[in-house]
């Protein structure tokens, strides 16, 4: 039995928004997490480079950057509405264009960074496996700050619990309801961070540089495969204390879901490298 304690649990009261310049415009924490992310893959990037780990100078990393960039923000949205909010786009087109009322879905910024990295390959014509593994060591940086921000925002809360940890999302109930009848839930956005972010970029760059400093680097595609295998199990196990975005599709939450495609593919790269 769950035991309501308002006094025991703490309630979520942090601002999303950092700095409010206008009526309409606005510093969010949200925003300087994709920025984050973002400063921290292209940093990473450049040691790379400096070490001669990576064919991308600079100028290539710039322009591969822009195409990243451009990938998971388009992805993310355009996966929101497809995989979780349909009915959204299809009434209101234009809603896909309103970035600041939030929904993005990581599912959905993987295909776009996918994409985006085909073709950045070929652009600086750098083979696409090759590419796709060393945006992958460095990609899981923006789903840590992703996650804090979306911790901040408090949005994506877990599933109702009596744990010590357990946060009060005000968001959680209907406008209006007293705190005290407002249930404690995981804060499981802090979990996500915790394993599809920190974790997996420990695990990523760990990877990275223990196979080049010793002179064996893994074959292309790899350590991209492996990147998907770890966030989709990960995901998946998240899943489980998370509460479910939309409607269960054959039992399971739709993040946990689209998953199992996400590990099929992770799977098929390792097997494919290896044998090549």
């Amino acid at each position: 039995m769950i035991v309501l304690a308002e006094l025991t649990h703490w309630v979520h009261d942090l601002d999303p928004v950092l700095w409010q310049i206008t009526e309409t415009l606005a510093i969010r924490w949200y925003g300087l997490a994709y920025l984050a992310g973002f400063l921290t893959a292209f940093g990473l990037l450049y040691l790379y480079w400096r070490r001669g780990f990576s064919p991308l100078a600079p100028p290539a990393m710039e322009s591969v950057a822009m195409a990243m960039i451009l990938g998971v923000i388009l992805g993310g949205r355009l996966g929101y509405f497809l995989l979780y909010t349909p009915r959204l786009l299809i009434e209101d087109p234009l809603i896909f264009f309103k970035v600041w009322e939030g929904g993005m879905a990581s599912h959905g910024g993987f295909a776009g960074v996918a994409l985006a990295t085909v073709w950045a390959a070929r652009r600086q014509a750098v083979p696409v496996l090759q590419l796709g593994d060393l945006v992958c060591s460095v990609a899981a940086g923006g789903l840590f700050f992703g996650r804090l921000a979306n911790f901040v925002n408090g949005e994506l809360w877990g599933k109702v619990t009596s744990v010590p940890w357990a946060v009060i999302f005000p968001g959680s109930a209907p406008p209006g309801t007293p705190l005290e009848a407002i249930f404690p839930r995981h804060p499981s956005q802090l979990y996500q961070a915790g394993l599809e972010g920190l974790c997996l970029l420990l695990y990523m760059q760990g990877r990275f540089w223990w196979t080049r400093l010793r002179g064996r680097p893994l074959p292309n595609g790899q350590l991209s495969g492996e990147f998907f295998l770890f966030y989709a199990v990960a995901r998946i196990i998240v899943e489980y204390f998370r509460e479910p975005d939309a409607g269960l599709l054959f039992g399971l939450s739709r993040g946990a879901f689209y998953s199992i495609f996400i590990a099929v593919v992770g799977a098929a790269l390792v097997i494919v490298s290896r044998r090549r």
